[in-house]
């Protein structure tokens, strides 16, 4: 993809956050895998009105064009080093996903179509500083074991094979997380699939390709 559709997609991106409930404030960054480096939104933006100057470039964990990259660019670079089929990570704090992370409440994948596919492997990272090597450390050793992270105490990434994948997967995730803790404030019981269910849905219904784990 050219540059400029790359930065394009990205400003899009960050819109779709913001109008969504996805992200706030200057919280959170946004890159795309750009030939042999990424795109990554600079320190300190608004995600919902990015300009074209408001990305870096990186590459090799270097900054190499444009203004300061996010502090937390490590994290998105280790990533993109473990797992070469994936071209967008998306890093948020939206409001369930975050409410998740900061419990020790797991969100079931059993609920619904869309839940299956993008939520069948969820990792918890624990807490590590922003924007530190440690986080970053953390990150890229679990890259391989799903697409979804909730980083406790911190917010969540969500990393696919292209932006539009990845904003499915974070709108599913806190789609299903609002879902679910909606129904524990209600005393709703749900009603989720069975996991041999789930399993034939994922491989056999051509839904989506399918993913396979590392572990």
């Amino acid at each position: 993809m050219q540059k400029e559709n790359l930065l394009a997609e990205l400003q899009q991106a960050g819109a779709f956050m913001m109008n969504k409930e996805l992200a706030w404030g200057t919280a959170g960054n946004i890159s795309a895998r750009c030939e042999s480096g990424y795109f990554i939104s600079a320190t300190g933006t608004y995600l919902g009105e990015l300009e074209v100057d408001d990305f870096s470039f990186c590459e090799n964990g270097e900054h190499i064009i444009g203004k300061k990259p996010s502090k937390e660019y490590l994290m998105h670079e280790g990533i993109y080093e473990q797992r070469p089929d994936i071209h967008a990570v998306l890093h948020a704090s939206p409001f369930y996903s975050t409410l998740v992370a900061c419990s020790d409440i797991d969100i079931p994948s059993n609920y619904f179509v869309e839940s299956m596919y993008y939520l069948e492997r969820v990792v918890r990272i624990p807490f590590f500083q922003p924007g530190s090597k440690e986080l970053a450390k953390a990150v890229k050793e679990r890259a391989k074991d799903a697409n979804i992270f909730l980083l406790e105490n911190h917010g969540v990434i969500v990393c696919d094979v292209n932006l539009k994948e990845a904003k499915t997967a974070l709108q599913t995730l806190e789609y299903t997380a609002k879902m679910h803790i909606t129904s524990l404030e209600k005393n709703i019981p749900m009603n989720g699939l069975r996991e041999k269910t789930v399993y034939d849905f994922i491989h056999h219904s051509g839904y989506k390709p399918v993913r396979y784990w590392s572990k």
